[in-house]
Parts: C-alpha cells; structure tokens; sequence
C-alpha cells in the first residue's frame, strides 16, 4: 500500500508522481469496509504481506488498516517500510505490531539532508529511529520457508552521484552506533528524474567507481549480511504511478 505524498521532500525522489505534497492527486474514495475487502482479496492471491510504503504520516490509519485485516482472521506479515524520518515516539505504538521494518538511512551530513530532503535534523532523527526499531526487533532476520521476511529489520542505503563519502559516513555509523549485523540493502538504483534534470549533482546515474568505494566501505566495516544491486538496476527500478499497473515497465 502507497500513502500519497510523503514527510519528506527529497528532490530527487524517484517515486516522485505520488510522493509530491504538490502534484494535486486526489485518490478516488473508498469505504473502510471495501477498503479491508479489497485487501484481503488481494492477500489470498499473494504471499501473504501487507507492506505500507511512506506510512509515517498515515500511522492513526494503517493501525487501523491493520486491525481490520486482524478482524478477518487473517495474520498476514506486516512490513514499515519507511524513509527513515520517524518519531521514536510514533514508532513505540507499532512494537509487537509491525513485523518487518524496512527503513532507509539516506543521510548523515545534515548540510545535504537540507538540500536534497529540506530536513537538516534528518541524520539525527533516522539515527534515533533506527535504534528503536532495532530495540524492538534486534539485529536477526527471520525468514520463511520460502526465504521472504517475516520478522526483523532490512535497512537500505541509496547511493546517490557524487557522495560518495556520505555513504561511507552513513555505513560507518550504522557499523559502529547500531551494528554491523544488520542486514543491509545497498542500492545502486538512483536515476535522475525530470524533477532534477537541471540539477548538475543528480543529474546522472552513479559511476561504476562511486558503487565500488561504497561496497569496499560495506566489508571494510564488517558487514557481511544483506544485499548488493547490479549497477544496471536503475534501468529497471522505474515505476509510472501514472499508469494503472505502475510495476509492469
């Protein structure tokens, strides 16, 4: 489930057609009840997740969301996946809620957290709210029979053109203020949308070199659980949320 607009702007957010707080989209409306069947619908036909994108804005609802699922009998796993900017106080009423917490760590120089995202406290709140996720659930990964998540914490980092020193910092201190056992998601995946086309940082996809300085950083601080994209990923990460099946392209 995609929450319209978002809690942080991020200029360059490659999810850009619904996460504007500016791009006028109105969803059409539904009822709670039609809300939870259409859900439900859907679960018997997949592999039994439900996963809330940019919800941190939205919590009141997707709890309730949530119970309604509850209602039906169902006990599917439930994933927050989540930029990162999120209230410790916010994240306390999810514990023993929400099974699979999927953050990013975007930043930790707030000079950049304020021109890319107009958050200049970015690196201090996702440092706090990774914590507590991580209080919550640990360092562990449990996965199913058929290797899907079930409980834990999955934490992504995107690289993005020309910071390459702001991933290490951020794989640094995930390393050494959190743990080296998390299991990482380190994307490659950035491409530069018409928002950012005249912006000569982001204007690019990342170089091969950039990617290799941050996967050498990742073991070189431990790391040795998660995942490393193909630096090709960028062609294929592109949904159109302007089309009816925006994950077909």
């Amino acid at each position: 489930m995609f929450f319209p607009h978002c809690n942080l702007q991020c200029i360059y957010c490659q999810n850009v057609d619904i996460s504007r707080n500016d791009n006028g989209i109105l969803p059409d409306s539904i009822s709670y009840p039609e809300l939870i069947e259409k859900i439900c619908s859907v679960l018997d036909q997949t592999e039994n997740v439900v996963g809330f994108v940019s919800p941190s804005h939205y919590i009141p609802q997707m709890l309730a969301i949530i119970r309604g699922i509850k209602e039906t009998g169902r006990t599917p796993v439930f994933v927050y996946n989540t930029n990162g900017y999120d209230k410790v106080e916010s994240l306390k009423l999810l514990e023993g809620i929400i099974d699979v917490y999927l953050p990013d760590f975007k930043y930790m120089d707030a000079n950049l957290a304020h021109r890319y995202s107009q958050a200049v406290d970015y690196p201090e709140v996702a440092l706090a709210a990774i914590k507590e996720m991580v209080r919550q659930k640990g360092s562990a990964l449990i996965l199913n029979e058929r290797g899907l998540a079930e409980s834990g914490i999955i934490l992504r980092h995107l690289v993005l053109p020309g910071a390459v020193n702001q991933s290490i910092e951020v794989l640094r201190q995930i390393a050494f203020e959190i743990s080296p056992k998390l299991h990482i998601s380190l994307m490659s995946q950035y491409y530069p949308t018409e928002m950012v086309r005249n912006n000569n940082e982001l204007k690019r996809t990342i170089f091969p070199e950039e990617y290799k300085q941050v996967v050498d950083a990742f073991y070189e601080f431990g790391f040795y659980r998660g995942w490393i994209q193909d630096l090709e990923s960028h062609a294929t990460y592109r949904p159109d949320f302007l089309d009816d099946q925006p994950f077909n392209k």
